[in-house]
């Protein structure tokens, strides 16, 4: 699908819903969403990004290293979904990728190529990314990808827990990425 300098962001395929539970579906990988999930959870996850790739051309694509074709998690574009979310339907870029992938870049990598495609192919006038303000290596990435900060669109999710509230919403506008 996308191919970067160390990357291969891969539409999905069968075996890879044991590989996201194996390698991302661990405590410190799913801190901030909601701690380790059942395998048949993951396995929605891996059907739902299936459908999405299907339907829109672009999904949380599977990151997979080039060098020895492994596994590090996934990375890409989906439409927000949240219920009520202040940003439902913009398109969302997004990561999780396995402990040992942390801290070697790989996420941004990932992310400029996925951000490259939204405002390149899609032709987005913006792109959003959502965490948690706990969750400061992920909000540390999205401003070294030049997002800035949007409090005002800040939402609070019904399907988490209150202490798993407010997201909070990073933006880059299409000029942003121009320049």
């Amino acid at each position: 699908m996308i191919e970067t300098k160390r990357l291969l962001l891969r539409n999905w395929r069968r075996g890879d819903s044991a590989l996201l539970h194996r390698h991302c579906n661990t405590p410190a990988v799913m801190r901030w969403l909601g701690g380790a999930q059942p395998r048949a959870r993951m396995t929605d996850v891996v059907r739902r990004l299936t459908r999405l790739q299907e339907r829109r051309g672009h999904t949380f694509w599977v990151a997979e290293r080039k060098a020895d074709g492994a596994f590090l998690g996934f990375c890409g574009l989906k439409r927000a979904d949240g219920g009520d979310s202040s940003v439902t339907g913009e398109i969302e870029v997004g990561w999780r990728l396995r402990e040992d992938a942390w801290g070697q870049g790989y996420a941004k990598e990932g992310a400029l190529a996925s951000l490259d495609f939204a405002f390149g192919r899609l032709g987005a006038p913006r792109v959003v990314a959502l965490t948690l303000a706990e969750n400061r290596a992920s909000w540390g990435l999205m401003l070294r990808l030049g997002m800035t900060r949007r409090a005002d669109l800040d939402y609070s999710d019904p399907e988490w827990p209150a202490e798993m509230n407010p997201v909070i919403v990073y933006e880059l506008k299409r000029e942003q990425w121009r320049a």
